[in-house]
C-alpha cells in the first residue's frame, strides 16, 4: 500500500495526463492513493484532477488545499496520508513501469528511502550527461525531480519536510537521509520535464543550481541562500523553485 503525494501548482496541461499514466504504470493500482496537494492554482488544476476522479471512480483519490510552497504541500500531503510508504512525486515527473513493485521491493529489502534514476526528456547534451550520473549514489547527484520515497516511519523519525524554509526542502531531507546511511538509488529510470532549462537556458539555470549546491557545501545558511535565489531572480528576471 502507498500514498503517492503530488505538489501541484497551476498543472492544468498536465495533472491528468500524470494521474493516467501513474495508473497505467502501476504494478497494483488497487493498493494506490494519489494525494493531490495543491497550492493555490488560479488556473484549471482542481478541475482536471476532479475529471480524472469522475473518469476512475474507483482509484483513491484527494485533493488537500494549501498555502503554497512545496516543502508545505508535501508535508501536509504526508500527514493527510492513509498508508505508511510515502512517494512525493513533482507534476512533470514520471515514474518507470512498475514503480509501486520497485518501491516496495528496496523497502522488503532493507532500503527505507530513496529515488530512482532519472532522465530529462531532452536529447541536450548536457542534459543527457546530468541523467547520466544519476545512476551514482552520491549527494551531488540528487534532486528533487528524481522523486522519494520513503516510510512512514523514517519520515516521522526525521520531522519530514522542513516547512519553515521558503526553499531547499527537498535537499534537506535528502541530506539527512544520506547522513544516516539510509539513501538508495533502485536502478530504474524516471523521466522528467526539462521545461525550466528550455525557458531559462540550460547553461544559466545550471550555473545557478551549482552556485546553490556548493554555498551549500561551504556552509552557507539556508537565509543566505534565499538571499542569493531573490538577488538571482531580480537580476535575471526568472523565476523557478531551487529544489527543481
Amino acid at each position: 500500500m502507498m500514498s503517492i503525494v503530488i505538489p501541484v501548482l497551476n498543472e492544468e496541461t498536465g495533472i491528468y495526463s500524470l494521474l493516467k499514466l501513474l495508473l497505467r504504470r502501476a504494478h497494483d493500482p488497487q493498493s494506490l492513493e494519489f494525494i493531490v496537494v495543491d497550492g493555490r492554482s488560479v488556473d484549471d488544476t482542481l478541475s482536471e484532477v476532479k475529471r480524472f476522479a469522475t473518469d476512475h471512480s474507483h482509484q483513491r483519490i484527494r485533493v488537500i488545499e494549501s498555502d503554497k510552497g512545496r516543502g508545505l504541500q508535501m508535508h501536509n500531503g504526508a500527514l493527510a496520508a492513509q498508508y505508511d510508504t510515502f512517494y512525493f512525486l513533482h507534476a512533470d515527473s514520471h515514474p518507470p513501469k512498475n514503480y509501486d513493485l520497485y518501491i516496495h521491493n528496496a523497502i522488503k529489502i532493507g532500503e527505507p528511502a530513496g529515488c530512482f534514476r532519472m532522465r530529462f526528456r531532452s536529447w541536450h547534451w548536457w542534459l543527457v550527461i546530468i541523467g547520466w550520473f544519476t545512476r551514482f549514489n552520491w549527494r551531488a547527484s540528487r534532486g528533487g525531480d528524481q522523486s522519494q520515497y520513503i516510510t512512514r516511519g523514517l519520515y516521522e523519525q526525521l520531522g519530514g519536510y522542513n516547512t519553515d524554509v521558503p526553499i531547499y526542502e527537498d535537499y534537506l531531507l535528502i541530506h539527512e537521509l544520506y547522513d544516516l546511511e539510509h539513501f538508495h538509488v533502485i536502478p530504474k529510470w524516471l523521466t522528467t520535464s526539462a521545461r525550466r532549462y528550455t525557458d531559462v537556458g540550460v547553461f544559466k539555470l545550471q550555473w545557478f543550481y551549482l552556485t546553490i549546491y556548493w554555498k551549500k557545501r561551504r556552509g552557507a545558511s539556508i537565509d543566505e541562500i534565499y538571499e542569493y535565489y531573490l538577488k538571482w531572480c531580480d537580476v535575471s528576471k526568472e523565476k523557478l523553485e531551487v529544489a527543481d
